[in-house]
């Protein structure tokens, strides 16, 4: 769907083309702010999901996760809000029924229906009036494995942080897994392409490893955008600078990808460190000296607000993500 129906035809092919790629809480977030822009959104979602819920789903229906995607509809729908937050609503009871959001079953119910887990998914963007178009890494759920720095495998997304010892690497399985022919084309058409935040080693690299996804992207004259989490994971990101998790993204693909890394460099209060500091995790340092080095151009700002939990600045993000992109297609012409 257009990303503002309000839009003439001519206007709306003139939007600035953005695809963002990731999975997880801070796409959703970020992605509430870009949809307040005038930018043609298509957002790639990770497969891998295999907890809770969206594993249950998974494993029983046979169909990819949706816990990623729903995040995502919810985020981008322009619809009552009540609608929206429906979609998370997350059972509390009930035999069977106790854990499911209800945004999962829909879309376990509308895979059913249609046959096809992406015709479930554009049929719901369709109900919900989705700004852009939400799309899944592939058709079919992907199992995330990893070698440990000790040489051992761990298998399952929901499990490999667990593991306590370092990540060397992810890998996918089937490794030939085909992206959708719909993403394929909008990386090609992009103007920018958006990675994170994010779980770094299975949210986001797990998309980079589709293989033709990749390619497509390593090929596109787009702007290639990095925004850094705030916060390190623990079991997966510990003690990692803003570097490292770059280093991580160009060691599974073989190519230093991005143009741009958005940072933030605002102050954490004291009582927000302790109380990150008790889950195993801390801020991501800003090694701006290597990062630079490296040829990354660099945009730091107070990016994060704190509620329940430290969260990115969706306004701020969007606002810098928007010039960026504005600016990079006035370029090219």
């Amino acid at each position: 769907m257009s990303p503002n129906p309000s839009e003439s035809p001519q206007s709306q092919k003139d939007l600035p083309r953005i695809v963002v790629i990731g999975g997880g809480t801070g796409l959703s977030v970020m992605l509430r702010g870009l949809k307040q822009k005038p930018l043609d959104i298509t957002a790639i979602v990770t497969v891998a999901d295999d907890g809770g819920s969206s594993g249950i789903l998974r494993e029983e229906m046979q169909m990819p996760p949706p816990g990623d995607i729903r995040n995502v509809l919810a985020a981008l729908a322009d619809a009552e809000p009540l609608l929206a937050d429906m979609l998370s609503y997350r059972f509390l009871n009930g035999k069977g029924l106790a854990g499911h959001s209800l945004g999962n079953l829909i879309l376990a119910a509308m895979t059913d229906i249609s046959g096809d887990f992406v015709a479930g998914v554009r049929e719901l963007s369709r109900v919900l009036a989705v700004r852009g178009r939400v799309l899944p890494a592939a058709n079919q759920a992907i199992v995330l494995k990893a070698e440990m720095e000790d040489g051992s495998i761990v298998v399952g997304e929901s499990t490999i942080p667990k593991a306590g010892i370092a990540i060397k690497r992810v890998f996918i399985e089937p490794a030939n897994v085909e992206p959708l022919p719909e993403a394929i084309e909008a990386i090609a058409r992009a103007d920018a392409i958006l990675m994170g935040p994010g779980s770094l080693y299975t949210s986001i690299i797990p998309n980079l490893l589709v293989p033709k996804l990749a390619d497509a992207i390593v090929k596109s004259d787009a702007v290639k955008i990095f925004v850094c989490n705030v916060m390190t994971q623990p079991g997966e990101t510990d003690n990692y600078s803003v570097s490292d998790h770059l280093a991580a993204v160009q060691a599974h693909i073989g190519h230093q990808l991005f143009d741009y890394v958005i940072v933030n460099d605002g102050e954490i209060p004291a009582q927000v460190h302790q109380m990150y500091a008790e889950q195993g995790s801390t801020a991501v340092h800003l090694d701006m000296e290597e990062v630079t080095r490296r040829g990354y151009k660099v945009i730091a700002d107070t990016l994060v607000l704190f509620r329940t939990y430290l969260r990115h600045d969706a306004a701020k993000l969007s606002n810098h993500i928007y010039q960026l992109v504005v600016d990079w297609k006035n370029r090219k012409g």
